[in-house]
């Protein structure tokens, strides 16, 4: 039950330990410093400066830095390709030296440029001008930013979002406490990191700069929240940034296996507070962790757990922030009457009064997710969920049953209940919704066999933490 694209996972090199091995796997790629002009420092990129990387063989659009099929990313040259599989560039008659060439491949390829932390605007023409395309575009640690980008033959088009870039880097002294599974992951890597997916990506021009004004929508929470980064793992965390115009930056900061507790004594609380702005937003989704007796973390749905919510809000409330609760959503856990068992004892109801006592907007995840597993039955609601056969993945010699984290089916129906969670509030954000975010009711959900997200390369059988 898993789409066919199965077949490309584990063929790719990690963008994030490439290294001049990989250089040599894309051969003939040149490895010499680009001039001091061509990358801006951080200090002309904080300015303003935009970065432009003109991709092909043919005559490089004037200000634009030129990406060949062997432009392999090296840490001398600061930016480049990374794929396994074939990279080809194709020139046509464009309208302009961006348009008229451009990369693309049998697999999906990577993109990586080193950035200061911050936010950024990034514009890509996508398409052929002499044939279709179909182009996938997730960021960073599989962030969802743009899906099934469909170009007719003969166009090619400029679609723009903002991507959050990170370090665990705090101040001067101090840093988030990163997991040893963290430690490679693209969303801590001093870079942006791009992926080009799906049946044909066409990638002609990539422009990227720094992006001052915008909301930033920052997410505190546990694996059901996180940007997952390996395959078959999603949750709706790294799917909502497609919903949002490049007005909104999503900031995720939500860990596997984190509780309120555990999350502040990481120090990804003070991480959050070192950047959140007025008028910024934070959400706040946990419960899963909070209520696991044998933990540290442990704290009673109608005292601890209701201090910690508050220590999280009154510390946005005083950087001028918007907090958001966001109840958590159900196990799959069905009854004899297929009805969905209640395993988050009062810790919902404790978000809910909480939020009323404090006077903030809260998203009813809880109840739109028993409403959505309902609705599918328990059966069919596997497919929201990681339930595969032994031999679906690489190395799975096991089936994996896991009724806690998401399928990217799943996930994907997640984040329209929080966009819905936004607009049934009346949270500003609801301003910056693309068009395309149409009302969406959980007891009626998208239909599964019309779901097609491409994988990612990368594919882990190993469980996220909390369960």
């Amino acid at each position: 039950m898993y789409p066919t694209k199965l077949n490309i996972a584990s063929k790719f090199l990690r963008t994030a330990s490439l290294t001049a091995t990989a250089c040599i796997l894309l051969a003939g790629c040149n490895t010499s410093k680009p001039t001091a002009s061509a990358i801006p420092d951080a200090a002309a990129i904080a300015a303003g400066e935009t970065l432009k990387f003109d991709f092909g063989t043919g005559k490089t659009e004037k200000g634009y830095i030129q990406v060949l099929p062997a432009t392999a990313y090296t840490a001398e040259r600061g930016y480049g390709l990374v794929s396994k599989g074939e990279l080809n560039a194709i020139n046509r008659k464009g309208n302009s030296a961006a348009e008229s060439d451009f990369i693309t491949s049998n697999q999906p390829f990577y993109f990586s440029v080193d950035l200061p932390e911050g936010n950024y605007e990034v514009s890509l023409l996508l398409g052929d001008p002499e044939g279709e395309s179909v182009t996938t575009v997730k960021a960073e640690s599989r962030r969802l930013m743009l899906k099934e980008i469909k170009t007719p033959s003969g166009k090619v088009e400029k679609h723009t979002f903002t991507v959050n870039v990170r370090t665990p880097k705090i101040n001067g002294q101090e840093s988030i406490r990163l997991k040893s599974r963290e430690l490679n992951y693209l969303n801590w890597d001093n870079k942006l990191t791009l992926e080009f997916n799906d049946d044909r990506p066409c990638v002609a021009a990539i422009e990227i700069k720094k992006a001052e004004d915008v909301i930033t929508m920052y997410l505190a929470g546990n694996s059901t929240v996180v940007d997952q980064e390996y395959e078959p793992w999603a949750a709706w965390g790294q799917m909502i940034p497609r919903f949002f115009t490049p007005a909104v930056a999503v900031a995720n900061y939500a860990e596997s296996g984190e509780a309120l507790k555990s999350f502040a004594a990481a120090k990804r609380l003070k991480k959050i507070l070192s950047t959140i702005k007025e008028g910024d937003y934070l959400f706040i989704e946990f419960a899963h962790n909070d209520q696991k007796p044998a933990s540290s973390a442990y704290v009673e749905p109608w005292t601890g757990y209701k201090e910690q919510l508050k220590i999280f809000i009154d510390a946005a409330k005083e950087k001028g922030a918007n907090p958001v609760l966001v109840t958590s959503m159900h196990r799959r856990r069905f009854d004899e009457n297929g009805k969905i068992i209640n395993t988050l004892d009062d810790y919902p109801a404790a978000v809910r009064e909480t939020a009323k006592e404090e006077n903030i907007p809260y998203i009813d995840l809880n109840s739109m997710s028993k409403e959505f597993y309902e609705a599918m039955g328990p059966e069919e609601s596997k497919k929201a969920f990681v339930h595969y056969p032994a031999g679906t993945f690489p190395g799975q010699d096991k089936a994996l049953a896991d009724d806690t984290h998401f399928s990217t089916y799943g996930a994907y129906q997640l984040a329209k209940m929080v966009a819905e969670g936004i607009n049934k509030n009346n949270i500003e954000l609801k301003n910056y919704l693309r068009e395309d975010v149409k009302p969406y009711n959980p007891a009626q959900p998208d239909p599964f066999g019309e779901w097609d997200l491409p994988l990612s390369p990368d594919v882990t059988v190993v469980k996220p933490d909390g369960n």
